[in-house]
């Protein structure tokens, strides 16, 4: 089986969220499972110049735009016995940023293209192409369109996954002809037209041979309004070809026992997790106290993973509980400034980092007691993960991903890895840590949470072999 995996950006060379995890992740544990797989990307300026230095320029080709012809440049790593490509155009790549630019149209039209080209030009051909998001949600459609001659693609299929349905790629109708050199035939509801726009991820939901998304529940979730972004028409019609699977943790990246940020590594030792606490206490200034429960929140500051709930209970949780909470993250001013002025107001209780580092974000997952994501929506999430692997209890809102991946603690059968709330309600959520500070004061209970925790195992073999067996369904 050969897979070519497309996306937008891909750890270690380059990341803005869960995507790059993802890409950076699966291929190597299917190539495990004897896939031959190779990932492409585009070579954005802001990739870390080691990686740079390291790459190979391979070819050069043009990729039709609308009128005219773009230079297409090819240049190769090999990363961990992965063959990763990387589209080479200074025009649209050599920015500060990824994403968010006024010609984000023809940015991803071209790279799609670029694509494309490449896999005419190449001797190895995929039997799968698998795409993620938006950015490449053209590759389905010009492989049953601009490139339906080509006769080595014959029987080649696509798999487009959704990594955050919110994220479309809505564009004026006028892309169509100007840069995906389409005529207006292709503005029907079984193509691109989205409210008279044109809508990248629909066309892939449309021509995709078959449609994942990165949790069981997101998949049954997307297919209503609530969740649809107005999308769930199309995916009620292609339930048949939509499934849902869980994305995995790299386990030798996330491991507290050869963690390079934490000063005290520990495998299950509670008391070596008690000295990260204290040690992180004392570098962000909180009193150094070992009986109090540290609840941490790593993420983006964004109303998707429902900080207006946080912001409604905040200050009675820590006016009336005993505990600690330590933020980090980045994200909309108005979320920003909350936290600073909690941090004001309770300054031996909340600590907030409007910042992003790496090394703190671990340090918060190994001494936190509790991990906080009330999230209005979430695929899949990562940080819920990430905190059962350094032994930390998620607080979770019933949604996605969390809610496939949290089952609530029960004192009385002894079963759960972490607590959970239904609705989307800020009461309902400091009931919910309420419940879970008392259990931290209950010895006998919290260890046996403890347990549980340390049983989670939630690796990429288990979801390669998913998507593996989902590859050769096609066939």
């Amino acid at each position: 089986m050969k897979v070519l995996m497309v996306g937008s950006e891909c750890t270690p060379f380059i990341k803005t969220g869960g995507l790059a995890d993802v890409l950076g992740s699966l291929p190597q544990a299917l190539q495990k499972e004897g896939v031959d797989v190779r990932v492409v990307l585009p070579k954005y300026e802001n990739m870390a110049e080691e990686w740079k230095q390291q790459l190979v320029h391979e070819q050069e080709l043009e990729a039709p735009l609308g009128w005219r012809n773009q230079y297409v440049g090819i240049e190769y790593i090999e990363y961990e016995g992965i063959p990763v490509y990387f589209i080479d155009n200074e025009y649209y790549f050599k920015r500060s940023n990824l994403y968010g630019y006024d010609d984000e149209a023809e940015r991803f039209v071209y790279f799609n293209r670029a694509v494309m080209e490449m896999l005419v030009s190449w001797e190895w051909t995929p039997d799968v192409l698998h795409c993620h998001d938006w950015q490449t949600g053209l590759i389905p459609a010009f492989l049953h369109t601009h490139y339906q001659h080509v006769e080595k693609f014959e029987g080649m299929k696509t798999v487009f996954t959704i990594h955050n349905l919110k994220y479309q790629g809505i564009f004026a109708q006028s892309v169509l002809h100007d840069l995906m050199d389409f005529d207006e035939g292709m503005m029907r509801d079984d193509a691109f037209e989205f409210f008279g726009d044109v809508n990248f991820m629909k066309g892939a939901l449309n021509y995709a041979d078959f449609i994942t998304t990165v949790s069981e529940t997101y998949a049954k979730e997307i297919q209503t309004a609530y969740y649809g972004e107005n999308l769930d028409g199309v995916l009620r019609k292609r339930s048949d070809q939509l499934v849902g699977i869980v994305n995995g943790i790299n386990e030798a990246n996330y491991d507290p026992m050869k963690d390079d940020a934490l000063q005290f590594p520990f495998r299950s030792s509670l008391v070596k997790k008690a000295q990260n606490k204290m040690w992180l206490q004392e570098q962000l200034g909180l009193p150094v106290r070992k009986d109090v429960p540290m609840i941490g929140i790593v993420s983006r500051l964004v109303e998707q993973k429902g900080f207006d709930l946080i912001g409604r209970i905040i200050d009675e949780l820590l006016y009336h509980e005993d505990v600690q909470v330590v933020l980090l993250g980045t994200g909309e001013y108005q979320y920003e400034q909350m936290f600073q002025w909690v941090q004001d107001r309770h300054p031996t209780k909340m600590s907030a980092n409007i910042r992003f580092s790496e090394p703190l974000s671990r340090q918060i997952y190994a001494a936190s007691d509790l991990f906080l994501m009330p999230s209005r929506f979430e695929p899949c999430g990562i940080g819920q993960l990430i905190a059962l692997r350094y032994l930390s209890a998620p607080i979770v809102r019933e949604t996605g991903g969390l809610v496939d991946t949290v089952q609530p603690f029960d004192k009385a059968t002894g079963e759960g890895n972490g607590f959970t709330f239904t609705n989307y309600n800020a009461h309902d959520m400091l009931y919910t840590i309420r419940r879970a500070v008392e259990f931290y004061h209950e010895p006998a209970a919290w260890q046996k949470l403890i347990k549980n925790i340390c049983k989670s195992k939630f690796t990429w073999k288990k979801s390669a072999k998913q998507y593996l067996d989902l590859y050769r369904s096609m066939y």
